[in-house]
């Protein structure tokens, strides 16, 4: 999806379209979930600190995030999807791997489905999306970002090296802007300058993540699209706009964040073992303190008990508190397989 969040917000606030929008965050705090493609022109990025966005744009409106409208929404556009596919991998509530293969209409066309869908996900949620299409994920995912917003790019096996040869390496999918920054620095601009590294070269300069670039460049990547993605953790955490330092405050703000945490895991009907405290002080020097239980925690109070006794751990305080999180880990539907029980095919006259 295109600035997802920023525009389901423009889509249900028309007075907020084309304006320099940033979902999350504030000018004193926080961080951007999303910003519009109007903010976008000054540099504000997702995942940026609110002060930087508010630096780079002092027009910037901050909008707090709806996550349940947001989700409500994911839900229509994923069961546009299966609507072609069941093989359907999300990666977040706005973007999925599909794999068309084999797909229920069985459309010869990749780019006719890509197409379709694109234009299914507007006429139901008057939102805009960019597609992808190609023989296998790398490509695909680094396609979908070449024509963004709204629009689409087919890489074709016989197109692939050719693209792969001229795109920059700060365009390739899994390529961070540190990395890039350092293949720049040893004169790696492009996949063509990629393409002269041997795999022992690469495997040196970066690690296992060295024979990953050595595949991508050459336009490989196996791995299959996997519709059962099972989640680690639930989570939740809030940075305030005013730091705390309030006991009593503290203890009533883990509170609510677990009565909301709970809401999630309750939705879900998912519970877990472990109970993760996040604390982070004004100056981000961040504690994490954490429990874990023989049995799944189903009620609420047990883990509240839980989390007293961690934030307990944590004091005294030696800074004001920027920022709470809680999270639920070793989840029931993810139990480890060391707690299967082995079973060994004896007969009776063994």
């Amino acid at each position: 999806m295109d600035a997802f969040y920023a525009s389901v917000e423009e889509r249900d606030n028309p007075a907020l379209r084309g304006k320099p929008l940033a979902v999350g965050g504030s000018e004193k705090r926080g961080v951007v979930c999303s910003a519009s493609y109007a903010a976008r022109q000054f540099g504000v990025r997702s995942a940026q600190p609110g002060f930087k966005a508010k630096q780079l744009c002092p027009d910037i409106i901050f909008v707090k995030p709806d996550f349940a409208k947001y989700k409500e929404t994911s839900v229509i556009i994923r069961d546009i999807f299966y609507e072609y596919t069941d093989l359907v991998e999300p990666l977040s509530l706005d973007e999925a791997y599909l794999d068309i293969t084999k797909n229920k209409y069985e459309i010869s066309s990749a780019l006719m489905i890509a197409e379709e869908i694109r234009q299914k996900i507007y006429q139901q949620t008057q939102l805009t999306a960019s597609a992808g299409v190609s023989y296998n994920k790398f490509l695909a995912k680094t396609a979908s970002d070449i024509n963004k917003p709204n629009g689409i790019k087919v890489i074709t096996f016989e197109e692939a090296p050719t693209f792969l040869a001229s795109l920059p390496v700060k365009r390739f999918f899994g390529v961070g802007k540190k990395t890039a920054d350092k293949m720049e620095r040893m004169g790696i601009f492009t996949g063509k300058d990629l393409l002269t590294l041997d795999k022992f070269t690469l495997s040196k300069r970066f690690g296992k993540v060295g024979l990953y670039y050595y595949d991508i460049v050459r336009g490989k990547d196996l791995r299959e699209v996997k519709p059962h993605r099972r989640r680690k953790s639930i989570g939740i955490e809030r940075t305030y706009d005013d730091d705390v330092s309030d006991i009593n405050k503290l203890i009533l703000k883990l509170k609510e964040l677990l009565a909301k945490l709970w809401v999630s895991l309750d939705h879900k009907n998912t519970y877990g073992r472990t109970i993760t405290l996040k604390l982070r002080y004004k100056d981000f020097t961040t504690l994490s303190r954490s429990k874990s239980t023989n049995l799944v925690m189903e009620e609420k109070e047990v883990a509240e008990k839980i989390v007293n006794e961690l934030f307990e751990k944590m004091l005294p305080l030696k800074q004001s508190v920027r920022l709470l999180g809680l999270s639920i880990s070793n989840l029931n539907n993810d139990e480890p397989s060391f707690l299967k029980q082995l079973s060994f095919p004896f007969n009776e006259e063994e």
